[in-house]
Parts: C-alpha cells; sequence; structure tokens
C-alpha cells in the first residue's frame, strides 16, 4: 500500500520543500483506506494521495485547503473525510470496549 504514495514525495524532492512551507501536513490511516495531504502555504493547494475506503484503488487529488477537509475519489466517486485525530481516537477507543466487553460475555 504505502509503496503507491509517491507523487507527494516526488514534489517534496522536487521542490525541497521543509516542514515550514505547509500549512497541513498528514498521513491518516483509515478502517480500510488511507489518506495523505501536504497542503503548501504557497498556494493553499491541498495535494492528496489515497486509497479509498470504498473501493480501495489508489487515487491522487487536489483541492483548496480547508477544514474540515474531504475529496472525492476518482475511482468510484465515494466521499473521503479526513479524520480529526481526536475523533478518530474516540472511536477506536470506543470500538475497543465494545470488542473487549462482548469478548468478556462470551
Amino acid at each position: 500500500m504505502s509503496g503507491q504514495f509517491h507523487k507527494i514525495d516526488a514534489l517534496i524532492k522536487e521542490k525541497s520543500l521543509k516542514s515550514s512551507d505547509a500549512l497541513y501536513v498528514t498521513t491518516r490511516h483509515m478502517k480500510e483506506g488511507k489518506i495523505r495531504i501536504l497542503a503548501l502555504k504557497s498556494d493553499g493547494i491541498a495535494r492528496c494521495e489515497y486509497i479509498c475506503p470504498n473501493c480501495m484503488k489508489y487515487g491522487y487529488g487536489e483541492a483548496p485547503w480547508q477544514r474540515p477537509f474531504s475529496i472525492p475519489c476518482a475511482n468510484c466517486g465515494g466521499k473521503i473525510n479526513v479524520p480529526k485525530m481526536r475523533e478518530q481516537f474516540k472511536r477506536e477507543q470506543k470500538a475497543e470496549k465494545a470488542k473487549a466487553k462482548k469478548k468478556q460475555r462470551a
């Protein structure tokens, strides 16, 4: 999966970008997918590489940076949201607790 994420790496290398050049940088693992975003201060455009959680295909897209951020999958058209870290953490913790509780009952 990670071998496909090369366009943002190529851009960083080509322009010799540093973290201070970015408005936003993240790599998020979702339940069935992954998204990597680089939004530059110079143009406010978010460059996104992703594995769509709906169709599991690799895609790349660009869109103006804004929060909350989402981008449509180029393959299936599904909306890919970037979960806020705190909300994602809370959902994962809740799922783990439910799983542990279910295991205790068995």
